[in-house]
Order: C-alpha cells, then sequence, then structure tokens
C-alpha cells in the first residue's frame, strides 16, 4: 500500500539531525511542505538545504520546545508562511541519564521532563487549535520502547517516555470527533549520535545493543521515519491513541 497525503504542510521537532532529520526529508521526498525546528541551528539548517537539494520546499525555525513563547511563535510562523499545519511530528528529546533512580539529579529530572514531556505538551497545545479551525490534521510523538516496559538505569527517561504516550492517549480521545489523529511512534535501539555518544566508546556495549533486538542489529532512522509517515498517512485514517512499536522485535520477548 502506498501512503498517500490529504494536506500539504508538515513540522517536525528535532529535525537537525538523526530520526528527525530522515522525517523531515521523508515528508519532503512525498511532496509536502516541510517545517524543520530545533535549537540547532546549524543541523537545521543544513537539513532544510537536503530537502531544497532534492527540490523540496519548506523552511527552518530556531525552537526551544520548553519555551512556550518559542513553541507558540513556530506555529504562528508556519502560519503566516503555509496558511495551515497538515501533520506534526513532535520529536525533539534528549538522552538518557546513566545511573539507578537513586543517583540521578534534579537537575537531570527536570531538563529531561521540560524537554521530552513539557516539549510534546507545548507542541500539542498549539497544534490542536491550529488542526480543529482547519477540519482535521495528524500528530505524532516520539515515544520509546522504554515508556512501555521497565527501564533499569534510565528511569527518569522512562518515566518521560510513559508520559507522552500517556499525552498521546489522552489527547486522541479528547480529539478524535474533532478530525485530529494522534499517535506515537516507540523506537528501540536506533542509530543515531545519540546511540554513538552512549555506545561508541565501548564496543561492547555497542554488541549488547545489537544483540537485544531479535533481528539482531539496531534500528535505521529511515526505518522510523516510514513509521511516522504512515501513521500520518491515509492509510492510517482508522488510528488513534496508538503507540506503534518500530524495535525488531525487542518487546516481542
Amino acid at each position: 500500500m502506498s501512503m498517500t497525503f490529504s494536506g500539504q504542510v508538515a513540522l517536525v521537532t528535532g529535525g537537525a539531525a538523526g530520526i528527525g532529520r530522515a522525517t523531515a526529508l521523508a515528508f519532503a521526498a512525498q511532496g509536502l511542505k516541510v517545517v524543520v525546528a530545533d535549537v540547532d541551528a546549524v543541523g537545521g539548517e543544513a537539513t532544510l538545504g537536503l530537502i531544497h537539494e532534492s527540490g523540496g520546499d519548506g523552511l527552518f525555525v530556531v525552537c526551544d520546545v520548553t519555551h512556550d513563547s518559542d513553541v507558540r511563535q513556530l506555529h504562528e510562523r508556519i502560519v503566516a508562511a503555509y496558511g495551515r499545519l497538515d501533520y506534526a511530528y513532535n520529536n525533539a528529546g534528549i538522552e538518557i541519564e546513566k545511573g539507578r533512580l537513586a543517583e540521578g539529579s534534579e537537575a537531570e529530572f527536570d531538563a529531561i521532563m521540560a524537554v521530552n514531556v513539557k516539549g510534546v505538551w507545548l507542541c500539542m497545545k498549539y497544534q490542536l487549535p491550529l488542526m480543529m479551525a482547519q477540519g482535521g490534521g495528524a500528530i505524532v510523538n516520539t515515544a520509546s520502547v522504554a515508556g512501555l516496559c521497565a527501564a533499569p538505569k534510565m528511569s527518569i527517561y522512562a518515566a518521560s517516555k510513559h508520559a507522552v504516550i500517556g499525552l498521546t492517549k489522552s489527547a486522541a480521545i479528547e480529539y478524535a470527533k474533532k478530525g485530529i489523529r494522534v499517535n506515537a511512534v516507540c523506537p528501540a535501539v536506533i542509530d543515531t549520535d545519540m546511540f554513538r555518544r552512549a555506545y561508541e566508546a565501548d564496543p561492547r556495549k555497542a554488541e549488547f545493543a545489537a544483540a537485544m533486538h531479535p533481528v539482531g542489529r539496531i534500528g535505521k532512522v529511515e526505518e522510523i521515519a516510514s513509521a511516522v509517515l504512515y501513521l500520518c498517512s491515509d492509510g492510517a485514517k482508522f488510528t488513534t491513541g496508538h503507540s506503534l512499536t518500530v524495535d525488531g522485535g525487542a518487546t516481542a520477548i
């Protein structure tokens, strides 16, 4: 089944690299205008450059999703440029802590929750009224397999991703009759800069990360992008409130 899209404008937060960049490029390849948002201006402009090189249309907006004013201005820029927002991928997030729960700091807790939870909440706070006014839309939030099960030595991160799933399901029910679908994608370990920072210093950890997936490898950013596009596409018109695992079988064990 080919993916088809009813609208014309997509937003990707955390679009400067990794899964966000891959998803922005995938949206552009479908002919959508793509708004890339990130705190990393260099990476964000690079993503936009790749979109333009492929013949696509879009814009980059510097945005810290933990600040209401930034998120509000992001969506105002989208309306000013394109007049609507059809698809939103709320992907901005920060990485896991590296110790047991009692070893964590208040600063770690606040930072992870601010980006991973407050950031998703703020983005949906502005996306939902905009989509209601135009008659519908689709939102996908980045959760994680860590939002579906226990995650030893990354309890704060796991709690943040459980919260994303809670926000996703609640918004899906609240806005189901408004023509807005809200879903989440739950990746396992994916080959990103975040993965390399966590594992490449110790090849044994990288080998363990691959082995934890029954398929025998970690995931690719393009595989998550494909899942996001499916959830936004007309092929998923009857899907809302769902957390789609893209995990190489990790949660099936």
